[in-house]
């Protein structure tokens, strides 16, 4: 292995092993009864810029308790990556959107990663620059 295989192999896993620069990025974790509401609740969550990507996991069984019974119900996953500073803005629309009682909106921190993924989840979930008025002559 020559010199500079080493280097780039040692520059790779520095990029790599940084963290996240602040604001720092977050995920949030739910689930939803079916695919069509974790596509509808993806797209209003990426067109407003309150997340960067949302996956859509496979359908899955939940077991759990509600009013006094086991239940068992198949839901579908959604992990929605956002900056912290959209965390919350994104919690409140992904309840106002979600159809339970008391939905999964879990908060989970990323304390680090690959650094230009990162910072596009940032720059992405920033709300969008608004377009300069028209100045006048130009249609």
């Amino acid at each position: 292995m020559s010199d500079s295989t080493t280097s780039l192999d040692a520059a790779k896993k520095d990029q790599m092993s940084r963290q996240a620069p602040d604001p720092m990025c977050v995920m949030i974790l739910s689930t939803v009864p079916d695919s069509l509401l974790a596509k509808r609740i993806a797209h209003i969550l990426i067109e407003d810029h309150l997340a960067a990507c949302v996956q859509i996991m496979p359908p899955m069984l939940s077991v759990y308790e509600w009013a006094g019974e086991v239940q068992g119900d198949e839901e579908v996953g959604l992990v929605i990556k956002t900056s912290r500073a959209a965390a919350t803005q994104t919690l409140e629309r992904l309840v106002a959107l979600h159809p339970y009682d008391v939905p999964q909106a879990t908060v989970i921190p990323i304390v680090g990663g690959h650094s230009p993924y990162l910072n596009w989840v940032s720059e992405q979930t920033q709300a969008p620059v608004a377009p300069k008025p028209n100045q006048g002559g130009e249609r």
